[in-house]
């Protein structure tokens, strides 16, 4: 059994990452189409350091997005820097190939990961960061319920170019009202 239906949604499901889908991470996090916005173009991941990032993270709140019908891994989500005093903690998500891109996957596993965010792991405060330039992802996180939090200003150099961090966060509170 390759994945484990961990989060289930209408179309797709989170499952705990598998080492067996490092070639297909390591072909996306080494595509510029990918990696463009998630600000890590300039790193060069090798099978070998994908293969152990997976060994040392997949317990820890990392998951694969896999389509329900099909079990195709669409991509990988997960919470980074939770701090359980605080009551809070960072998200991040990415869908790897363009086919899949814009097809709602993204806004069904942060749908998925809010409700266990707030709902079992007790957070209160759930932030990202995007670049501005990525106007799809902006406009997914906000049909989630996520708000502008700030920016810091020309603080990403991608080709030629300086962007914004844009942060942005929702709150358990304004998560329930929305269900």
């Amino acid at each position: 059994m390759k994945y484990v239906k961990k989060l289930v949604g209408k179309r797709i499901y989170l499952s705990p990452m598998s080492v067996d889908d490092a070639e297909t991470y390591v072909k996306w996090l080494n595509d510029f189409e990918t990696t463009d916005g998630l600000g890590s173009s300039s790193r060069v991941i090798s099978l070998e350091d994908e293969k152990e990032w997976i060994k040392n993270n997949a317990g820890n709140y990392q998951f694969a997005i896999v389509r329900l019908e099909d079990d195709t891994l669409l991509g990988n989500c997960g919470f980074n820097e939770i701090n359980h005093l605080m009551q809070n903690a960072v998200v991040g998500l990415f869908i790897g190939d363009e086919e899949n891109r814009n097809q709602g996957y993204g806004q069904e596993a942060l749908d998925l990961l809010l409700e266990y965010g707030f709902q079992y792991l007790n957070l209160n405060n759930i932030m990202l960061k995007v670049f501005s330039f990525n106007e799809r992802a902006i406009q997914c996180y906000k049909k989630v319920g996520f708000k502008e939090i700030g920016r810091r200003r020309q603080s990403y150099f991608l080709k030629g170019k300086f962007y914004d961090d844009v942060y942005m966060d929702i709150l358990r509170e304004e998560w329930l009202k929305n269900q």
